[in-house]
């Protein structure tokens, strides 16, 4: 969808290019007209306090993409108001390649995935901005404090809603949720998953051999 403007209604070039050699122009305009909104109604946000996980998608000045998963206890997401929510940074990898992305280019796109409950998914798309959490909690003061050890915000990203709708369930499996204990900011390498695709067994391998991979 489109990050391009305020309307909810409009598409890019690409969308009403590939709807036209598909021939799906009428009802893509019915889902635009009809599913898509430029803030968050109450059933949205209602959705969003509850969910516990948050798909993101960003890119860099050049255009480079990455995607990445956020987790947390339900609420962790918070809603400031109908255009606007924050979700916390915890202490990761270091790498801040979502963050990094925003501070060159601040769309973003998010996916709220229910897979248990509503087994829906709720897509959010705007502009985000890097925010420490003493400025934000001075001027949001209901911000959810960390409710787990470990679990204390480096840094929120605030997200100006431009485009909120709906992800149809048609293909959203259906999953049960465990009772897995959390790891907040833990260094635990086994309990972080390890070495589990054999990345750094892989990238000892090539460099012992002066390369980076096979194709060099």
């Amino acid at each position: 969808m489109t990050q391009h403007s305020q309307s909810p209604t409009s598409a890019n070039v690409g969308e009403r290019h590939v709807q036209n050699v598909l021939g799906t122009s009428e009802r893509a305009s019915r889902f635009y007209r009809d599913q898509m909104l430029n803030h968050l109604n109450p059933a949205m946000r209602d959705f969003v306090s509850e969910q516990e996980m948050l798909f993101i998608a960003t890119s860099d000045s050049r255009g480079e993409c990455d995607s990445s998963f956020r987790s947390g206890p339900p609420g962790f997401v918070h809603i400031i108001d109908d255009r606007t929510l924050a979700y916390p940074e915890y202490r990761g990898n270091g790498v801040f390649a979502s963050a990094g992305n925003i501070a060159q280019n601040p769309h973003i796109g998010l996916m709220f995935l229910d897979f248990s409950r509503h087994r829906i998914g709720l897509h959010v798309n705007g502009r985000a901005r890097l925010m420490e959490d003493e400025r934000l909690r001075a001027h949001v003061p209901d911000l959810p404090l960390p409710q787990i050890p470990g679990q204390k915000a480096l840094m929120w990203i605030m997200v100006e809603v431009e485009e909120a709708y709906i992800h149809c369930r048609k293909h959203i499996p259906q999953m049960h949720k465990g009772g897995s204990e959390e790891a907040w900011g833990t260094d635990d390498t086994l309990r972080k998953g390890g070495d589990f695709f054999g990345a750094k067994r892989d990238g000892e391998y090539w460099r012992e051999r002066g390369t980076r991979g096979p194709d060099e």
